[in-house]
């Protein structure tokens, strides 16, 4: 594993890389792993919002760890790991707080695609995300509020799972916004991320062959949209014109509420310290949280309204299907220049319709003609449900 670091260029590795234990340290650690448990001495990387004990959580930022106590437990994430055999080999960096999509850092620099400099890994999960793909681990934890494994996931060529809100991996890991915030994880592979899903969650077989539908999307890079259609088509069939229509109308209001509540939630969250470290901050970051807490209560309400009318749409989606399946990104891996605001605005299209319907969600890798990726996402209505395993099954058969 070392090794895969050492071939990391050292600014690849600062952006990526939060903490590492010493080569001792390190080596007690698998010393100590239980190698005949599900997940044995499998090394793994686990974004810096999750707690580990006696260690620093900075969330991508330089002040955390003199606003907020050290932490005195694991979180249960990282602690059922521990039970289930795997081994802790460090922390991750992300985009600053966990509040962006690009993987942009201006403290620790800025995540780029292992295989492609000058691109992003995507945000905000972006450490974990460069830190497999490299090589470096098979395995290893993310958090997703609006896509921040699902983006990274395709971006990077990556398997991906997001589960739901307020669950036990999510609810003592430091938050951005708890009405979205899910924990996930990152794979190599399909068979990788098939078994960490059994072994931390587990899923009930098909009686039947599940039954979905996919959403094209107006706004994606044409290379992309035949590739994701392809892709699709493995596992469902195109949803026809009047669930098309109801779903593009549906989710059209999808992006701008969830932005509203992230911000009024993000700012609530950082108030009891963002008037002392305000200069500390990402200025992108800082100027996300003022914008929150400028929210009126009607601003608020009619944001509120929106979600609730956008999970109405899903439980109609659900009455009819197992699943939904939609491209994760209108394009892939965006360079430096690319990381707009209007960018960001197309990604959320499609990635807050699943984070405002509170619901787990599988991402798989669609290689892209010029080596780059781009991704689908498989949103379910149960993080156990048989279509997961169904889907990796799928992906993981031959000539994948």
């Amino acid at each position: 594993m070392r090794e895969a670091v050492a071939r990391l260029s050292s600014a690849q590795q600062r952006a990526a890389i939060a903490a590492m234990p010493s080569a001792d340290a390190l080596a007690e650690r698998f010393a100590a792993a239980n190698r005949a448990a599900p997940l044995g001495a499998i090394p793994y990387f686990a974004k810096d919002l999750f707690d580990v004990a006696g260690e620093p959580t900075q969330a991508g930022s330089t002040f955390l760890a003199e606003a907020r106590p050290l932490p005195a437990h694991d979180s249960a994430l990282v602690a059922r790991l521990r039970e289930l055999g795997a081994v802790l080999a460090g922390k991750s960096h992300l985009h600053e707080f966990a509040y962006g999509l690009t993987g942009e850092n201006p403290h620790y620099g800025d995540c780029e695609h292992p295989r492609f400099p000058g691109r992003t890994t995507g945000g905000s999960s972006s450490g974990s995300a460069a830190l497999v793909a490299a090589g470096v681990v098979p395995f290893a934890l993310g958090t997703d509020t609006g896509c921040s494994v699902r983006l990274p996931a395709a971006f990077c060529g990556l398997f991906g799972l997001r589960l739901t809100p307020g669950d036990r991996w999510i609810r003592d890991v430091f938050p951005l916004a708890p009405s979205f915030d899910t924990a996930g994880w990152f794979t190599a592979t399909a068979a990788d991320l098939l078994h960490a899903h059994g072994a931390l969650v587990g899923w009930r077989e098909a009686a039947r062959e599940p039954r979905g539908a996919y959403l094209d999307w107006p706004d994606l890079d044409p290379v992309v949209a035949d590739a994701c259609g392809r892709a699709a088509a493995r596992i469902a069939a195109p949803a026809d014109r009047d669930l098309r229509r109801d779903l593009h109308e549906g989710f059209a209001a999808a992006a701008g509420a969830y932005s509203t509540i992230v911000a009024h939630e993000g700012s609530h969250g950082h108030r009891a310290w963002f008037t002392r470290y305000r200069d500390r901050y990402d200025p992108a970051v800082r100027a996300r949280l003022e914008a929150g807490a400028a929210l009126t209560p009607a601003q608020i309400d009619t944001a509120n309204a929106a979600c609730a009318a956008v999970r109405r749409r899903w439980t109609q989606v659900f009455l009819g299907h197992d699943f939904l399946v939609m491209p994760v990104a209108p394009c892939a891996a965006l360079t430096k220049a690319e990381c707009t605001p209007s960018n960001r605005q197309r990604i959320l299209a499609l990635t807050a319709p699943a984070s405002v319907g509170g619901l787990p969600v599988l991402t798989v890798p669609v290689p892209l003609p010029d080596g780059l990726s781009a991704g689908l996402q498989i949103v379910v209505n149960h993080p156990q449900s048989p279509v997961i395993p169904w889907v990796l099954r799928t992906w993981a058969a031959p000539g994948r």
